[in-house]
């Protein structure tokens, strides 16, 4: 064995609706020495995302689901700490889905792992803006809401770090841009950081009234993370020819039956005229990751992409992390730090 001890997350039981005590497990296990053409990867910063919620039940949805006993899944920021590959260098900073754990062992050829290059940007951020999320809203506004100068984009969940991108990169395209937030405090800061031209808070009980004052001209893209009543409101705006990339919809991720769910495909899919609408995953342009990641780096780096987040300090506290940012507790990217 070698001298690493490694702690990890996993799935004990199948949640019934919101997590409880006895879901998940923290384990502690010796690491095994590594291969040849193996490393050793220590991890740094975990990333949580509300797709994690769905894959711990036990149906099949666009990713298989996680097993009973294995790491809950999730995306990190590891350094090398061995090597037995001639591809990578103790030192050397990557990206890579290691889930919930302190350490992992990958192959020295294993794909879906990037080096990070250093351009400035804070290491999370890999995680966040210039990460997954950040990749997950360039792509599915650009490619599938397709918005054009002067039309009118609307995007939920507005200051976490999925729709943070899509605002501003909107903005950057010439739109009427306008967010969607829960409480005062998140929606004053997608405004007056982010530089939205507004955001509605749908906690404040006037989300249909508050929404059509903000889009005297309709609604042309709506860049769809919440669906429930947020998606309900947009559509009563939606104009002929909108565009809707359904990313997810988490007011249903804690739901005990999936199957009862009024999903945003069934809401937009019964609109006449029906808008375009579709669902999507960031892995669609993966050919685009390295590009695409250098250009949202640079825009952190520069000051020109503005971010927030919500750091967990140990592994050990994840789990109230996640079932917090599940419930909109956090503020922007939800982020667990693990070691320096």
């Amino acid at each position: 064995m070698s001298q690493y001890t490694n702690r990890k997350i996993v799935l004990n039981q199948r949640p019934q609706g919101e997590l409880q005590d006895g879901d998940l497990k923290l384990v502690e296990e010796p690491v095994r020495e590594i291969k040849d053409g193996e490393v050793l990867l220590q991890i740094l910063w975990l990333s949580l995302d509300p797709y994690m919620r769905p894959r711990m039940n036990d149906s099949k949805g666009y990713m298989d689901p996680i097993g009973i006993g294995e790491v809950i899944v999730g995306e990190s920021v590891g350094r090398v700490v061995e090597s037995k590959s001639d591809n990578y260098q103790v030192g050397d900073l990557v990206t890579v889905y290691s889930g919930w754990q302190e350490y992992c062992i990958i192959p020295g050829k294993a794909e879906m792992v990037y080096k990070i290059k250093d351009v400035g940007a804070p290491l999370q951020t890999y995680l966040g803006v210039a990460g997954m999320p950040g990749r997950t809203g360039y792509h599915g506004l650009v490619h599938v809401g397709k918005p054009k100068a002067g039309e009118t984009v609307v995007v939920a969940a507005a200051s976490g770090p999925v729709g943070t991108v899509v605002g501003q990169t909107a903005k950057q395209l010439g739109c009427h841009v306008v967010g969607i937030a829960g409480g005062p405090e998140k929606c004053k800061y997608v405004v007056d950081e982010l530089g939205f031209d507004a955001c509605i808070d749908y906690k404040a009980g006037n989300l249909d009234a508050d929404l059509a004052a903000a889009c005297p001209k309709g609604i042309d893209v709506y860049f769809e993370n919440v669906g429930g009543d947020v998606a309900r409101a947009v559509a009563k705006l939606i104009n002929p020819g909108a565009r809707v990339p359904i990313c997810g919809y988490v007011s249903a991720y804690n739901a005990e039956d999936q199957s009862k769910v009024e999903t945003p495909f069934h809401i937009f899919g019964k609109l006449d005229p029906k808008p375009e609408h579709r669902f999507f995953l960031v892995t669609e342009w993966q050919d685009q990751h390295q590009k695409t990641t250098a250009l949202l780096a640079e825009q952190v780096a520069s000051g020109k992409l503005k971010y927030s987040e919500t750091i967990a300090e140990g592994l050990e506290n994840a789990p109230e992390a996640f079932k917090g940012m599940l419930k909109g507790k956090n503020f922007g990217k939800q982020l667990v730090k693990i070691a320096d």
